[in-house]
């Protein structure tokens, strides 16, 4: 069984580049290019792992986390945030909100991989 993945960002070079590198990893990867998208397809996704941006039209990541969280449907699921964005202060305020980790665009594939891995409890 592979793991599936949400990943939510409005650039799209990021989610051509999470829906490659993680594809080729042998994750099941699904996209939305927004925060309200994003939780309407949370809703249906049946994800083991969502990975956000912050800053997004719409909905930023904290909206995302705090539906996701507040929500009925799989609201344990682990929450990655995935953004440019590195201070302590929006780190905290996503811990609050649910988050389950923190990683600064640009990404490392392995170092994303291996996080997505231990956050879902998949052998490493």
């Amino acid at each position: 069984m592979s793991i599936k993945v949400l990943a939510i960002d409005d650039s799209r070079t990021i989610r051509h580049l999470l829906s490659v590198t993680l594809g080729d990893a042998g994750f099941n990867v699904e996209t939305a290019d927004d925060g309200v998208l994003g939780v309407e397809a949370f809703q249906d996704a049946d994800a083991d792992v969502v990975i956000t941006d912050i800053n997004m039209p719409n909905m930023d990541g904290f909206g995302v986390i705090e539906s996701i969280r507040g929500g009925q449907v799989n609201n344990r699921v682990p929450i990655l945030v995935l953004t440019t964005e590195s201070g302590d202060d929006l780190k905290a305020r996503a811990r609050q909100a649910g988050a389950t980790g923190w990683i600064v665009k640009p990404f490392d594939d392995v170092s994303l991989i291996s996080a997505l891995k231990r956050v879902t409890g998949a052998a490493a």
